[in-house]
This record gives structure tokens, C-alpha cells and sequence, in this order.
């Protein structure tokens, strides 16, 4: 298995980890044109890992990076992480965590942070499986502003 940080011109690889994200979650919602994917791939405050076997894409997770007043390190923000049902409870998610924990130490991070919904028991149970810091319990507000 091998994880890396998909690069700006890895749109079409980025695609593929939305399919799996797409699957996963059972999200309908249509793809982003290559533009705006590519757009995110420039950004300075986002990054996408990619977990690979046998050089095909099997999961993965999007990071966006947050700055904060508390202090002048950023923080990383894990959106989703998703691994293809096939290659599921054999520690890949697991290792991507590990790789971005230790991209966050190597680079400055004050910490990384991610949500699961309390009655998603999968993803729950799966990051209490890491090796996280801290766990708390908290209510999710939504606000929705159009169709998209």
C-alpha cells in the first residue's frame, strides 16, 4: 500500500477518490467540473491523501487547513475519509491517519480535527480505533443556502 498527497494535476485521480467518497457516504450530488477540482488542488489550504494498492486508488481524505487565533500553528480539519468497501477493516484507513498525523507534526500543525455523526457507529468506532487525543461530544448546526 502506498499514501501520498495527490499533487495539482491529479484531477483525475481526485475524481476517483470522490467516486469511493460518493459510495461510501451514498451521496447522489453530481461531480465538480475538472476546473474547480483542479482549482482545489492549487489551494494552499487544502490537501487530499490518496491510499493506493497495487497502484489502484482505494480511499483516501481531504484536509482543509485552518488558521486560528488561539495560535499562530495551523490546524487541519479532516472533511472526509472514505476507504472503497472492499478494502474496508484492513488498516488503511488506519494508516492514512497515521501518515496525516505525521504530515501534521513534520509540518507545523497544532492539531487535527475531525467530526462523525454520533449514530454513524462505523466512523465512530473507527476513530476511537486511532490514535486520537481528545474526544468530545458536540451538536452539529447546519445552515443551508440554495440548491447546491
Amino acid at each position: 500500500m502506498e499514501i501520498r498527497k495527490l499533487k495539482p494535476s491529479e484531477v483525475s485521480h481526485f475524481k476517483v477518490l470522490i467516486g469511493i467518497f460518493k459510495e461510501v457516504f451514498e451521496n447522489t450530488d453530481t461531480m465538480p467540473s475538472d476546473e474547480h477540482l483542479s482549482m482545489l488542488l492549487r489551494k494552499s489550504d487544502f490537501f487530499v491523501l490518496v491510499a493506493s494498492v497495487n497502484f489502484e486508488i482505494v480511499g483516501g481524505l481531504t484536509v482543509h487547513i485552518l488558521s486560528s487565533y488561539y495560535t499562530e500553528k495551523p490546524v487541519a480539519y479532516i472533511y472526509d475519509v472514505g476507504i472503497h468497501p472492499r478494502f474496508q477493516r484492513q488498516g488503511i484507513g488506519k494508516s492514512l491517519m497515521e501518515f496525516l498525523n505525521q504530515y501534521c507534526i513534520e509540518n507545523g500543525f497544532q492539531e487535527a480535527y475531525v467530526e462523525a455523526e454520533t449514530d454513524d457507529l462505523d466512523a465512530v468506532n473507527f476513530y476511537r480505533k486511532t490514535n486520537f487525543s481528545h474526544e468530545i461530544q458536540a451538536t452539529h448546526f447546519t445552515y443551508f443556502f440554495g440548491e447546491d
